[in-house]
């Protein structure tokens, strides 16, 4: 795992810049009336590439909370009637069921949560019918439910709780990212959670001591957390916190042909699995729906399945959810295990299918090991002392700042080239400067050494000579 101190001024507290530094970046923002929402199923490629709909053959979700920790998930848009199932805000600046739209990017929260858990809807003209029930409606597949409207999520029978933070602009409520991460993990846990989706990161690999114990009693508690690894546009180039967090199950980004997005594409040895981060699709507060991508978008995909895993095997530990994704995932890049990868890209349906072998050790690592190993501390102290609102942890990080996104630089793939350069010119120029030193040293030999001469050239003089 990716050592993370906190160090006062080495810890960048742009921690959680939504767009910026994890994961949205939008190609198009359209209120689409209902008679379009079709056009916008279609566009949900990863469900049948990703296997999703063959892993629906065993599991939708069912009986499973996902809390997604982000902007707020607006739960009157059509397509997720009946999907909260609880919220609180952690800001001091939504509202208290958090489902109000705040922060940066309001509309993040729900794209997330169409993705996670979108069970799309009836059209309004549609008339009344057994077939048609909200019920029938959530647990039907896009090509099994014609006449069905709207976004289908990777786990279409899931609940999600919604814990909104302000994130990457100046929060009125007052409380840092330091106070709401944390806040919002352990109420995640402590209200039901199974899975939580953080789609949201920072610009460095180093998290505040002050999130150390939320994250441990997720663990303790064996709660499945997936994060999205950033990404290189919004100047991410290694992933950023908390996806370096021991244990997390961190999600890299895919292009729509199946490789290493080039923007969305972080890199990391915290990368665990990877899964289509280009030309998605999500809903809007209000009840439109956009074009997005980025790793936000890539890390419900594989909470959704990391949902399909708990409900079909509800005694099934998090470790054990976390290894049957990583598992069965396809390897991609590298052989094994690589910094874009991880250990390759999704496949729900093996993931849902395969035998795979029980383990009692998390592949992506586990806190309460790095807490004793780095914060050099009793790791059940450390949880029994954690409480939602940390008074007693100085801040270690400075106030939040949101980096400029920008493109990836032309320069970041000539770097290997500048430095063979650089290399060769300093080889040729020792060369060139020891072939200058043997003539000047044959046109003016040493003299002959005596009984009690060193033999060594005397460089030094010779220098002083000429």
């Amino acid at each position: 795992m990716t050592r993370a101190t906190a160090r006062p001024g080495r810890t960048v507290s742009a921690l959680m810049a939504l767009a910026v530094a994890a994961g949205t970046f939008m190609a198009a923002l359209t209120a689409a009336p209902a008679a379009q929402a079709d056009s916008w199923r279609d566009k949900q490629y990863w469900l049948a590439e990703s296997g999703i709909t063959k892993a629906w053959e065993v599991s939708k979700g069912a009986n499973v909370k996902i809390a997604v920790i982000d902007s707020g998930v607006d739960g009157t848009h059509p397509d997720l009637a009946g999907v909260l199932a609880g919220g609180s805000d952690m800001s001091g600046a939504g509202s208290p069921d958090g489902r109000l739209s705040i922060g940066a990017k309001p509309e993040h929260g729900t794209l997330v949560a169409t993705l996670l858990a979108g069970r799309g809807h009836r059209p309004a003209s549609a008339k009344a019918s057994p077939s048609a029930s909200p019920s029938a409606s959530a647990s039907a597949s896009p090509s099994s439910s014609p006449g069905s409207d709207g976004l289908v999520g990777v786990a279409p029978e899931a609940q999600l709780l919604s814990v909104s933070t302000w994130l990457g602009s100046d929060n009125p409520g007052g409380k840092t990212d330091q106070e709401q991460i944390p806040e919002a993990v352990r109420w995640a846990v402590d209200n039901g959670a199974r899975v939580i989706n953080i789609s949201l990161g920072s610009t460095s690999p180093e998290w505040p001591q002050s999130w150390d114990a939320a994250f441990l009693y997720a663990e303790q508690k064996d709660v499945v957390i997936v994060a999205a690894a950033g990404n290189r546009v919004g100047g991410n180039v290694q992933v950023g916190a908390p996806a370096t967090i021991p244990g997390v199950l961190t999600v890299a980004g895919l292009s729509r042909r199946g490789t290493a997005s080039i923007d969305s594409s972080s890199q990391g040895i915290s990368i665990g699995v990877a899964a289509p981060a280009e030309d998605l699709v999500g809903g809007l507060p209000g009840g439109g729906y956009a074009d997005w991508a980025g790793t936000s978008g890539a890390t419900p995909i594989v909470a959704g399945v990391a949902a399909l895993i708990r409900s079909e095997w509800p005694e099934m530990t998090a470790k054990q959810v976390i290894n049957r994704i990583v598992s069965t995932a396809r390897d991609a890049g590298v052989p094994g295990k690589d910094p874009l990868y991880g250990y390759g890209v999704l496949d729900a349906e093996a993931a849902l299918k395969a035998d795979v072998p029980e383990t009692k050790v998390n592949p992506l690592g586990s806190m309460s090991d790095w807490i004793r190993v780095h914060r050099r501390g009793n790791a059940e102290t450390s949880a029994a002392s954690a409480a939602p609102a940390p008074s007693d942890v100085a801040p270690t990080l400075p106030e939040p700042t949101v980096p400029v996104a920008q493109a990836p630089s032309p320069l970041d793939g000539a770097v290997p080239a500048l430095v063979v350069l650089g290399f060769g010119s300093l080889l040729l120029g020792i060369v060139g400067a020891a072939g200058f030193h043997l003539r000047r040293v044959l046109r003016n030999p040493p003299a002959a050494t005596g009984p009690g001469d060193t033999g060594v050239l005397d460089t030094a003089g010779s220098r002083d000579r000429h």
